[in-house]
Formats: C-alpha cells, sequence, structure tokens
C-alpha cells in the first residue's frame, strides 16, 4: 500500500475538496493529444485539460478522489477517470503523447518512486513528453515531521513527503530526456511569518 493511502481517503471523506484555484503554466499540446495524469486528485487540472481539447486518462489510488473528480466533469467529454495505483498504471505501453506527474512522486517512499519513473516511461510514446512537478528540499516544510529516509518526512497526518534537488529529478528519468529543470520558489505568508514554497518543474522528453 502506498504510505498514507487511508489518510488520503480520510481526508477527502473529512474535507471533501483538498485542492483548489486555478491551475497555471498547462504547456501547449495539440488537439487531441493521448494525455495520461498521475494523481488527480479532486480533479483540480482535469476540467483544464479536458477544455484544452486533450484526450485525459486521469488515475488516482483514493476512490474519494475519483468520485470528486467524476463529479467535476459530468457530462460527455474525452476523460476516463479511474482508481489506478500510478506505480503499475492499466494502460498499454507507447501510449501517451504526454505524461503529468505533479506531486505524485513526492509521497512516495524510494522504490515507489522509482516504480512510478519506470511506468512514466513505459507509457510514454517515442516523443513523448514527461511534466514532472514536486516540492524541493528549499521549501519551508522541509525537515518538519519524522524522517522515514533521506529528505522524506511523515507528519501528522500520516501522508509523507519527499523533497528533491534538481540533479534527483534528473537522476529519478534515466532513460528520458531532460529538456528542462527548474527551481520555482514564490512567498507564503504563514500567521504574520513569511515563507517560501519551493518546487522543482521537470520536462523531459522519449
Amino acid at each position: 500500500m502506498v504510505p498514507g493511502t487511508g489518510a488520503w481517503e480520510e481526508d477527502y471523506s473529512r474535507r471533501g475538496i483538498l485542492w483548489s484555484g486555478v491551475t497555471h503554466g498547462l504547456p501547449e499540446l495539440s488537439l487531441g493529444s493521448r494525455v495520461l495524469e498521475l494523481g488527480c486528485g479532486n480533479g483540480k487540472t482535469l476540467l483544464l485539460m479536458i477544455q484544452r481539447g486533450w484526450d485525459v486518462t486521469a488515475i488516482d489510488l483514493s476512490g474519494k478522489a475519483v468520485a470528486l473528480s467524476r463529479d467535476g466533469v459530468k457530462g460527455p467529454s474525452t476523460a476516463d477517470v479511474m482508481i489506478a495505483d500510478a506505480r503499475c498504471t492499466p494502460v498499454k505501453s507507447n501510449s501517451f503523447d504526454a505524461v503529468f506527474a505533479v506531486h505524485v512522486a513526492g509521497h512516495m517512499l524510494t522504490p515507489g518512486r522509482q516504480e512510478i519513473a519506470r511506468e512514466v516511461t513505459r507509457t510514454l510514446r517515442p516523443g513523448g513528453i514527461l511534466f514532472f512537478c514536486d516540492f524541493s528540499t528549499k521549501d519551508f516544510r522541509y525537515g518538519k515531521g519524522y524522517e522515514t529516509e533521506p529528505s522524506t518526512f511523515r507528519r501528522g497526518t500520516n501522508i509523507i513527503t519527499h523533497y528533491f534537488t534538481r540533479q534527483e529529478v534528473i537522476d529519478l528519468f534515466p532513460e528520458l530526456t531532460p529538456r528542462s529543470i527548474t527551481l520555482q520558489q514564490w512567498p507564503m505568508r504563514v500567521r504574520g511569518t513569511d515563507l517560501v514554497r519551493s518546487e522543482v518543474k521537470g520536462i523531459f522528453s522519449r
């Protein structure tokens, strides 16, 4: 079982929509592009992907999250939303033009992150693109909680978070070619204190 799976189910059951707001920075892909979204959550990005005219398959291990995603795209659409494990996806090899792995690998221990990387490589068609994003070691929450393995911390929710360096993201996908690896940071004010959120974003091609 993925660490914290039960905690995710409990959180979605208790709070409902965990992820809201406007999604920025979606890439330009051709109309009809076949897209796989790993860890779709409650569908924050899914509707925008559909509106772009992409043929989307979206998966999440949480049944509660998948139900919320499906509710958000009621009516005719090209989206297939299913309960599935990003470490072992029920899709054909070489079948997607793009894979989105946003804040998914970071909730896995090392073996799980490596399994996700292999699945990304397997499912991308030759020439396909991976869009990766997870928190970096520069994030203000780095180091908080119980360290389960290097740079991976479990907090009170029982959900683990791994914090990446730029080189670690590159090393995670040895069979893909990095096109862009960037560190993005922005300020966040919490209870009168200025803090820094930080993500590593990567674009890879197969």
